[in-house]
């Protein structure tokens, strides 16, 4: 894409929204599909799977761990 092409779309699209604007946006879509039904409602299972697998993610950054171990020590 040439820079001329690029420039085009800088203004354009969700992406380029304020994020205020993406959230406001995001949650009317997400409202309208709870109340059409056709949210997606976890179970507990895929909660707590969802929770483990987010769990792992985090935990492999040790430059997070190690900051919130020190905030936790000093609370």
């Amino acid at each position: 894409m040439t820079p001329q092409e690029d420039k085009k779309t800088d203004k354009r699209g969700f992406a380029s929204m304020d994020p205020e604007k993406q959230r406001e946006i995001a949650s009317k879509g997400g409202k309208a599909a709870h109340e059409k039904g056709t949210a997606h409602q976890f179970t507990p299972e895929e909660a707590r799977e969802a929770g483990r697998k987010g769990g792992k993610t985090i935990s492999q950054n040790k430059e997070h761990m190690s900051k919130i171990g020190r905030i936790g020590g000093q609370r």
